[in-house]
């Protein structure tokens, strides 16, 4: 689908005048960089239950089916690279225009594009930690150790997880976070994310309702299309260059 000029200036003009501006980030913004979606036609849930694979309460009944699943994946997100989308959130930042980015990525493609305020509300993987005694290991480390072992353990015999949230887990500190700089912001720009999961989800209506602008982009509808002042529909990565275009 073609980008609609006149929603790409608007968007740009909302950002230029923005004073308190946050980015709120889903999977869609790090497909570009080869990291597969959860819910998409063909994505991780397609193969794979996620009770399974993704809760806690599957990862302590059956931590080699979890490390299984997720240790090649972890590695090539490890290994991808940041693209547009993560290059203009960051450049935006450091311009003064974006307070921060507040995703529901694990990746770390945020932080490796330049971004320097980042909420990881769904943990990150930069590290893991003992369920026994809360040790924290390095993830290079934990990955070693499954590749050879099959399953991560630590020096106290501890299962080791990496500090992802699984389901059935509270949320990440930074979830706090979040929620107190979309009670101040002034324009929430939402990239990539269905809206679906909540309490994340959550943070949209509660800018809104605080008298946020709301900006969404994303290939997708969403459940908060009604409540957005801007809709960029289409392929995410030429819309964030059409947006650096008009931001020009």
């Amino acid at each position: 689908m073609v980008v609609q000029a006149h929603a790409i200036e608007q968007a740009a003009r909302l950002l230029a005048q923005a004073r308190a501006a946050w980015a709120l980030t889903g999977a869609g913004v790090s497909t570009h960089s080869g990291i597969p979606d959860f819910r998409s036609p063909g994505g991780l849930w397609d193969l794979a239950d996620p009770e399974e694979v993704s809760s806690l309460a599957g990862f302590r009944r059956n931590p080699r089916a979890f490390y299984s699943f997720w240790m090649w994946r972890f590695r090539h997100m490890e290994r991808a690279q940041p693209n547009a989308v993560h290059a203009l959130l960051a450049r935006l930042e450091r311009e003064g225009r974006l307070r921060g980015v507040i995703t529901q990525n694990v990746d770390g493609l945020h932080r490796k594009a330049g971004s320097q305020t980042v909420f990881e509300v769904h943990g990150h993987l930069r590290s893991g930690k003992c369920l026994l005694c809360h040790g924290t290991y390095p993830m290079e480390e934990i990955i070693h150790q499954t590749e050879v072992e099959g399953v991560a353990h630590c020096a106290c015999g501890g299962l080791i997880k990496p500090e992802v949230v699984l389901f059935g887990e509270d949320l990440h500190p930074d979830f706090g976070r979040a929620w107190e700089a979309t009670a101040e912001a002034d324009l929430l720009f939402v990239l990539g994310t269905s809206l679906t999961v909540w309490p994340v989800a959550g943070l949209v209506p509660r800018a809104s309702s605080r008298g946020a602008t709301l900006i969404i982009a994303n290939r997708d509808p969403t459940p908060y299309d009604d409540c957005a002042d801007v809709l960029l529909r289409g392929d995410l990565v030429e819309t964030v260059r059409a947006l650096e275009i008009a931001l020009e």
